[in-house]
């Protein structure tokens, strides 16, 4: 018996209408089921791969966007490690000046000079050296805080006695010397006599003052001097302040440099108002001029 082939038939029917008949081969229907299905699978196939990539992308961008941050991140590191740098190398600068002036102070007050610290400090922005650098600029820094002190008590007994001993003049405005010390021509006759200081013009009642500190040991008259103050001062000095017309201090008091003595005068071996300053040395005379500031003194 011989078989029929299959066919199908598609009725379109419309409202209100007539309808219509469509009719197809079997293996037409097959062909067009077999092209959905793969229609459908291309579709998911693409559809999942397109889902895929959008993740791809999403992680790509999570990814771009942290390698900025870390390239940021770096680039401050760098930035803040070569400000570190620079700070502690001129810290460092700082203090090999601030040694070398400690030294200075460790002369003055009487201290052998400090060898100087090792340097710790090495160049470089990678990693820890800066705040490696840093570090070692901090224990310079408390290296140098425990040498002052250490030196702070002599120096304060340096400074003191930097105050007690005579510099500078004994008036204020009034540096011209009109007899020095040394031999001279007797203003009060022939011959030639020893001047043991410095005449100082002046005007009577000019304020007279301490060239260092130190304690009265005499104040009043003094013969040829007249009305005079002796003030005793550190390392044997004394300093004598003569031909005053009033006395401002008495003896046993302790004077500051720059502290006032008396007023000038002409008592005494005088010839007019002047002063006379002397300079003393465990009791010898010493001229006055090395003791005065030379930006004051006219010759």
């Amino acid at each position: 018996m011989k078989r029929r082939p299959v066919r199908y038939t598609l009725l379109l029917a419309r409202s209100g209408g007539g309808s219509r008949a469509l009719t197809f081969p079997g293996w037409a229907v097959g062909l067009f089921l077999a092209f959905l299905a793969l229609w459908t699978g291309v579709n998911l196939y693409l559809w999942h791969r397109a889902r895929e990539v959008r993740a791809l992308e999403a992680r790509l961008h999570a990814l771009s966007q942290e390698a900025r941050r870390l390239s940021l991140a770096l680039e401050a590191e760098k930035a803040k490690n070569g400000a570190l740098s620079q700070e502690a190398e001129r810290t460092k600068k700082e203090l090999e000046a601030l040694k070398e002036a400690i030294n200075e102070l460790r002369r003055r007050a009487g201290l052998s000079p400090v060898n100087a610290l090792p340097v710790r400090y090495q160049e470089g922005g990678q990693g820890g050296g800066a705040m490696e650098g840093w570090r070692a600029v901090r224990v310079e820094v408390l290296d140098l805080k425990n040498q002052l002190a250490e030196l702070t008590p002599a120096l304060e007994r340096t400074l003191e006695v930097e105050q007690s001993l005579p510099a500078g003049l004994p008036l204020r405005g009034h540096g011209e010397v009109t007899s020095y010390f040394g031999r001279r021509k007797n203003p009060f006759g022939p011959g030639v006599e020893f001047h043991d200081g410095l005449d100082f013009s002046a005007p009577y009642g000019a304020p007279v003052y301490a060239t260092g500190s130190g304690v009265v040991v005499q104040a009043g008259w003094m013969g040829v001097y007249g009305l005079a103050v002796v003030v005793d001062h550190a390392r044997g000095y004394r300093t004598l302040y003569g031909h005053l017309s009033r006395l401002a201090v008495r003896p046993g008091q302790r004077v500051a440099r720059g502290g006032l003595l008396g007023y000038v005068g002409s008592t005494g071996r005088s010839t007019g108002p002047h002063l006379h300053y002397g300079v003393y040395r465990y009791g010898t005379p010493v001229d006055p001029r090395a003791y005065l500031d030379p930006t004051w003194y006219t010759r």
